[in-house]
């Protein structure tokens, strides 16, 4: 990529995209196009078009999208599955309609089959049935994904999907109702130790095992992608490595100082057992995750009581 560029971030607000138009401007990426939703209403098909046929970006970093963890995905289905259609189809199809030939669109983990091998590997997509619990998150994911690959096929576009790992970091949601796993341990142990708890509720069983990626880690895998002129495929993005939730929950203790005692809330659902993602077609790329989980969590916890304005 050229460094005076036109590179458009959906999403810029979000965890990913914030993280992508940090990276990209401690690059030198000057022309970074950024739209609030008030500004540009993705979900609308017009508005989208009319956007990117004025602004025709050379290239497209497709972050924007409704997200959230278990609780969130399984009771708004609709509005999982409708509002992440919606988006990815209005901006591919108006971004080649606008001649942007080159993308990255950022999906899930949660795309691969519930109880594939592990680790999982890209080709595992569509070969078994999906975790139930965001089922229509997952499916408009891989519509996504399907998209870049048909668009590529039959017009000759260069659209990338990147497939992100559980990820965490600065300006992620701390939603105790709609969060995820690692942002919702964060401030319950945080809350916890304020209040002077003995004890830590953690839901499930503490069994699953999850991988983790710190959110400036990823938003370097995707400038990679786009500056080595990758130009198609599914590529999945994470460390390689994995923790079951209870290391997890030890970890954030450690990490905020609190020294209760962890109760698993068994009535609530663990999720898929285990999700792991194969990185090597990213490692034989030259590329490669740096942020350690503790020195992650360490700095998230840092953003958050930034954010919200109760340091310890």
């Amino acid at each position: 990529m050229d460094r005076d560029a036109k590179i458009y971030v959906a999403g810029h607000r979000g965890m990913v995209g914030s993280a992508i138009v940090r990276k990209l401007s401690s690059l030198g990426y000057t022309n970074v196009v950024t739209r609030t939703h008030a500004e540009v209403d993705l979900v609308s098909q017009q508005a989208v078009m009319d956007f990117l046929g004025q602004e025709k970006p050379d290239y497209i970093f497709m972050a924007a999208a409704k997200v959230g963890g278990i609780h969130a995905n399984n009771t708004l289905r609709a509005d999982f599955l409708y509002q992440n259609l919606m988006i990815e189809t209005n901006v591919v199809h108006a971004a080649w309609q606008a001649g942007v030939n080159r993308m990255l669109f950022l999906g899930s983990s949660c795309i691969y089959p519930r109880d594939c091998p592990q680790p999982i590997r890209e080709d595992y997509l569509l070969t078994g049935p999906l975790e139930q619990t965001n089922e229509p998150y997952a499916i408009a994911k891989i519509a996504g994904v399907k998209l870049c690959e048909s668009y590529n096929r039959q017009y000759g576009t260069q659209y990338v999907s990147a497939m992100p790992t559980n990820l965490y970091g600065p300006n992620d949601s701390y939603d105790l109702n709609n969060s995820h796993v690692l942002p919702a341990l964060i401030r319950k142990t945080h809350e916890a130790k304020l209040r002077g708890d003995r004890e830590l509720v953690v839901w499930g069983s503490g069994k699953p095992m999850r991988e983790f990626l710190y959110v400036d880690d990823m938003a370097e895998a995707c400038v990679f992608l786009m500056e080595n002129g990758i130009s198609d495929g599914l590529f999945n993005i994470g460390t390689g490595e994995d923790v079951t939730i209870r290391e997890l929950a030890e970890t954030v203790m450690d990490v905020v100082g609190f020294d209760g005692t962890i109760v698993y809330d068994s009535a609530k659902p663990d999720g898929t057992p285990r999700k792991l993602l194969d990185v090597d077609k990213m490692k034989t790329l030259g590329w490669s995750a740096s942020t350690g989980l503790r020195d992650g969590i360490a700095r998230a916890y840092a953003d958050f009581q930034e954010r919200f304005g109760q340091s310890l």
